[in-house]
């Protein structure tokens, strides 16, 4: 189609690209200057685990809004009607409630780990860690090449800007910020981008259900798609139509989705990350905020693009719909080039900032669970940062190659998204036993995942010859068989951890999972020191630097806190989860009702209070929380500005922090206790 010309291709892959690494270093170096912020290996990996509640929620909001959230979401309602959105929102969005109770669980049990799977290291050796370890790793390959699949297809489509340039060049602007900023960076970046993304949505509802000529109220979108219907029913679908979610092949991919988006949650150590960065007290509540928020952007663009696409009788061939290029064209035939740069913003926001989570998760996995446990198991803090640096670059070069090789393939992005639950959705189980099961055995740790993994395969590939006759690209993407091994990857590790560990059980007490050790970050802390002392011509400020390096450790009243918290967790996420993916759509699969005009009214009314709400919930909230350290952070901006600003000393982290009684600094023209 290519509405726009390769220039705005480009424009946007580098313009935006290289503005978003300007603006996050800026804010990088700003935090340093005026909050006293210095980049050890803690304050690069893990924020000091202070994060907030809002912050952290965009944040796992921007994680889990991938090329596929926007692009597959938007096919299956193409594909399937209203039910397609509800499947995928529904699907996807259990595993980030569910794991509200792993992260507060994570904070009880293994307070200063920088990743899970020092957890799995620390619980069962080095075996086991072996094993997880590549497990983490095919999930951090597969998401990122859907990452770049899906981003590249629709640059490409749109700009006919080269698929191979697509590639390398999206993840450019991700590795300077990252590589400088560290997960703050990734914080701030996918606040931004979460912002942006919601604003693109809602002018799409706006103009779909407002200003377009082609439609222009719900009234018009129901009318065409009742029409529509008649011209093309919807097999498997309740009297053909668009409008019901009496729908079996939405149904068996909402099975698939949500056994597949388990592996790519549970074993993706981009959620457990930010677990980790955030403050024990608001885990839990950024999980279970994070998830409702997130849910919005697939329910509400798909119901709202996908449908339209079908109302405008827009044709695709069936390889273009598996692309994700449902979401361009309807843009396209909605607003022309404004609706084409649009979507391309869109998939931009959501490409680069997952990108920037998958480049920090996997650049702490490679840092702490390779280099610091095979390889140099004493290197420090100033060490770390740097082979942490080695890896961001390494690890974006190696998501345009593997993007780039999949696109030679044939393999894109609908057929990555259905298989990933096959290859990785056999580490769930028991991975989560790890933290929630005192008894799961080393050897069941180890066994499961692995039979999981080889039934999982067996099974796909069983079905696909059984049903098809023949094993190709199209045969084993259908439904059936990766709907069977999708079931096989999640269920069957259940069966064979329970039995062996009972043959043999562990009593676990997680003292050694407690017992991790936080880097010795002295090298960097030390040196600060000593250039604010040749700076100021002081003696160093510093108290004794290894006190920074000093285990974390949870006081009393804090275990009782997080107790409560991991209760309520496991109340609401599972209660939350009954509700979005059991009691909402089944009876309404079940009763094969066919929505009336005013339901549906009803219904699309839902969604937009819903991205309504999700806006404020990580657009604005995010800014309320941080209004006091913005504030403070303007004052002594501007004091700078004026010359009357007295210099801060860099910290770490609460440790580290100088007695402010016994500190004397001097400005320019007067001596001040600080």
């Amino acid at each position: 189609m290519a509405i726009l010309d390769q220039g705005a291709g480009y424009g946007v892959v580098l313009g935006f690209g290289a503005l978003f690494a300007a603006m996050m270093t800026g804010i990088t170096y700003l935090c340093q200057r005026y909050l006293k912020e210095v980049q050890t290996s803690e304050m690069y990996m893990t924020a000091q685990r202070t994060v907030k509640t809002g912050l952290v929620a965009s944040a796992i909001v921007s994680s889990w809004t991938w090329a596929a959230t926007l692009l597959t979401s938007t096919e299956v309602a193409y594909k399937y009607g209203v039910s397609g959105p509800i499947w995928y929102a529904s699907g996807a969005v259990v595993q980030v409630l569910l794991f509200a109770v792993l992260a507060i669980e994570l904070k009880k049990k293994a307070p200063s780990a920088h990743t899970f799977l020092e957890v799995v290291l620390a619980r069962y050796g080095k075996g086991a860690h072996i094993v997880y370890l590549t497990f983490s790793m095919i999930t951090n390959i597969i998401v990122t090449a859907m990452l770049l699949l899906g981003g590249s297809a629709v640059v490409n489509y749109l700009t006919g800007m080269h698929t191979i340039a697509v590639c390398f060049l999206l993840p450019l602007g991700v590795i300077v910020y990252t590589l400088f900023g560290g997960i703050k960076a990734t914080f701030m970046s996918d606040y931004s981008h979460t912002v942006v993304i919601f604003i693109i949505i809602i002018s799409f509802v706006f103009t779909v259900y407002g200003s377009s000529p082609k439609i222009g109220s719900i009234g018009t979108m129901y009318d065409l798609l009742v029409a529509a219907s008649e011209r093309n029913p919807i097999v498997d679908n309740e009297q053909g139509s668009l409008v019901t979610m009496s729908s079996l092949q939405a149904l068996i991919f909402g099975i698939i989705n949500i056994v597949g988006n388990f592996g790519t949650v549970f074993v993706d150590n981009a959620y457990w990350q930010r677990a980790i960065a955030a403050h024990p007290q608001y885990a839990v509540k950024a999980y279970l905020i994070g998830g409702l928020s997130w849910f919005a952007i697939p329910f509400t663009l798909a119901t709202t693009m996908g449908l339209a696409g079908r109302a405008l009788d827009i044709h695709l061939t069936p390889f273009a719909i598996s692309q994700g290029l449902v979401l361009p064209d309807v843009a396209v035939a909605l607003l022309g080039q404004a609706g084409g740069f649009a979507c391309l913003v869109l998939v931009f926001m959501a490409v680069t900032s997952a990108s920037s989570a998958e480049l920090i998760a996997v650049s702490s996995v490679l840092t702490y669970d390779i280099y610091r446990t095979y390889i140099r198991p004493e290197a420090k803090g100033k060490e770390v940062v740097r082979f942490s640096h080695i890896c961001v670059i390494c690890f974006g070069i190696l998501m345009g190659v593997l993007a780039v090789l999949l696109n030679l393939t044939g393999i894109n992005l609908g057929y990555l998204y259905t298989l990933m639950g096959v290859l990785i959705s056999s580490a769930v189980v028991p991975l989560t036993l790890t933290l929630l099961w005192s008894k799961q055995s080393k050897l069941a740790a180890i066994v499961s995942p692995i039979f999981g993994f080889c039934a999982a395969v067996s099974t796909w590939l069983a079905v696909t010859k059984s049903m098809y006759g023949t094993i190709t690209i199209e045969t084993t993407s259908q439904n059936m068989p990766m709907m069977s091994g999708n079931l096989v990857a999640l269920i069957s590790p259940v069966f064979v951890t329970v039995i062996i560990s009972l043959i043999k059980p562990d009593n676990f007490n997680f003292d050694a999972t407690r017992q991790i050790e936080v880097v010795d970050d002295t090298d960097v802390t030390t040196q600060v020191a000593g250039d604010f002392h040749e700076a100021n011509n002081e003696v160093s400020p510093y108290t004794d630097a290894a006190a920074h390096n000093e285990k974390l450790v949870n006081t009393q009243e804090e275990i009782d806190s997080m107790n409560k918290s991991s209760r309520f967790a496991k109340i609401s996420s599972l209660t939350l989860s009954l509700i979005l993916f059991v009691l909402w759509p089944l009876p309404m699969f079940f009763s094969k009702y066919v929505f009336s005009k005013s339901f549906f009214t009803g219904w699309v009314v839902v969604s937009i209070i819903w991205v309504f709400m999700s806006t404020f919930a990580v657009g604005v909230y995010p800014v309320y929380e941080a209004r006091h350290t913005i504030a403070s952070m303007a004052r002594e901006m501007w004091r700078d500005i004026t010359g009357k600003r007295v210099p801060n000393l860099p910290t770490t982290n609460e440790s580290a922090m100088i007695s402010e009684e016994n500190i004397v600094v001097y400005n320019a023209e007067k001596k001040d206790t600080v």
